[in-house]
């Protein structure tokens, strides 16, 4: 599918995701990473690189590594090495960062995706080990800036992909399709709020078939709606300057979500810069294909193999079982109820429908759902077995969703919503009807296939809407002949 233009320009970008590891200590030592404490209580002597302190690598980071690799199709290196990224900045307490250079862990591999209807595939040039910097703190300070260094040694793997994305839309179904890996497996809690999921987006923009143009690196992207904006924002703004006849330089902005445009924070950076070296207090990290082996055998279902799996289990829409898998408790807890009551396309269709409405509603993730997968199983159950319609089952949904019963037959029988089954007296409403209306039974004789509409409302209002609205056309259609 060819790249969609904008104004006439071809847009390119790259993103580069940092995913805080889900370890209970730091990368380098037994420091805590707990979110919230009071500034400057977890940086220990080695996340300060205090003298006579020595580094020691996190099995459980290196765990998480070999995880990510194996979801994303990567090679996983049998030898990697760490490198001292060097620059000064007030919350690097150390001078340097340690990371990775020229051996990442992780390498190649892909994320595929959908846009709408549309598969994607970003190639993935590499994730690699390294540790958080502290942070800045400017809100709280006048005239001045605070430094705390608790998350300073922090565990993290940057994912860094080819330049492979075109849109801004494109761009947030990446980060979300990552987003659900990285959770999925646990190795990243994914808060982006809390800074444990934040992508930095470079983005450029150039004539089809032209060179790649100059890129801008927009840093700690922190939700998805502002990812889509400061992008969008950074396109227009690149494409202005270009069209104005100035040139574009590499540098390093900042979104303000207020004034939802991008700001110049310093001159990009290129690797020569950061004068890597290996880091002489670490040896090579080595890991045995026993190793990968034993992470392999610990591994969830991946979310992609798990729709390959209801498409072939349940005989669901490819679009049904992509949807489904987009969180691990949103694929339990539609199996859960499948499973419970036969009907897999109704419980597709019920948990993509309102319970997803519910949800998004009530901003809550399925895990807090009101109604369980078995409530629902059995609110499906009874719509099979036509003792309730659709629009009875919603109101009973919603007394089970509000509280107000959490027993299905039960708010069946005390909101009196059980259909008419029987059809003697089913019959004897549909006769008073046709005889009530002449000219709907002329008009539908005569070929007036609409007329047959003016009927069936009649009926169910008659039932006080406990008719099945099938065996109603049944019906209807068996007397008229």
């Amino acid at each position: 599918m060819p790249s969609p233009l904008v104004a006439g320009y071809e847009v390119v970008i790259g993103f580069e995701t940092h995913a805080q590891l889900s370890t209970h200590s730091k990368i380098f030592s037994r420091a805590s990473v707990a979110f919230g404490a009071e500034p400057n209580t977890q940086a220990c002597a080695v996340d300060l690189a205090l003298p006579g302190t020595l580094p020691v690598m996190n099995q459980g980071a290196v765990q998480r590594a070999i995880a990510l690799g194996l979801a994303l199709g990567s090679h996983i290196a049998e030898r990697s090495i760490f490198a001292r990224k060097n620059y000064f900045y007030p919350d690097l307490p150390k001078g340097y960062q340690i990371s990775q250079f020229e051996i990442p862990v992780v390498q190649g591999g892909s994320v595929e995706f959908y846009v709408g209807d549309e598969k994607r595939v970003v190639r993935l040039v590499r994730a690699h080990l390294e540790e958080d910097a502290g942070k800045s703190l400017h809100e709280d300070f006048i005239g001045q800036s605070g430094i705390d260094l608790n998350r300073a040694g922090t565990p993290l793997l940057e994912i860094v992909t080819e330049p492979d994305i075109r849109s801004s839309e494109e761009a947030v179904a990446y980060a979300k399709e990552l987003h659900k890996i990285v959770t999925w497996i646990g190795i990243c809690d994914g808060n982006m709020q809390e800074g444990s999921f934040r992508c930095d987006a470079n983005v450029s923009v150039r004539k089809p078939g032209a060179p790649l143009g100059t890129r801008r690196e927009i840093k700690n992207l922190n939700s998805f709606k502002f990812m889509q904006q400061a992008i969008d924002y950074e396109v227009r703004w690149q494409i202005g300057e270009i069209e104005d006849g100035r040139a574009i330089r590499q540098a390093t902005v900042l979104f303000d979500p207020d004034t939802g445009e991008t700001r110049a924070m310093r001159t990009k950076e290129d690797s020569a810069d950061y004068r890597y070296f290996p880091d002489p207090d670490l040896p090579p990290l080595c890991i045995a294909p026993e190793w990968i082996e034993r992470v392999k055998a610990q591994m969830p279902e991946l979310p992609r193999l798990m729709a390959a799996r209801f498409v072939k289990d349940y005989g669901l829409p490819e679009y049904d079982a992509t949807q489904l898998t987009q969180s691990k408790a949103m694929a339990a807890y539609f199996e859960a109820a499948a499973t419970a009551c036969g009907q897999a396309k109704l419980a597709s269709n019920w948990v993509m429908g309102e319970v997803s409405r519910r949800l998004n509603a009530a901003d809550i993730g399925i895990e807090q759902a009101p109604v369980s997968a078995a409530q629902l199983a059995a609110l499906i159950g009874r719509i099979s077995d036509n003792t309730i319609s659709n629009s009875a089952a919603r109101q009973v949904f919603d007394g089970l969703w509000s509280g107000e019963g959490s027993d299905v037959d039960a708010l069946i029988e005390a909101k009196g919503l059980k259909q008419m089954n029987d059809s003697g007296e089913l019959e004897k409403i549909i006769d008073d009807v046709l005889a009530a209306n002449p000219k709907n039974v002329q008009e539908f004789k005569a070929g007036n296939a609409k007329a047959l509409n003016g009927l069936v409302g009649p009926i169910m209002k008659a039932s006080k809407g406990k008719a099945n609205p099938q065996q109603v056309n049944e019906l209807l259609l068996k007397k008229l002949g």
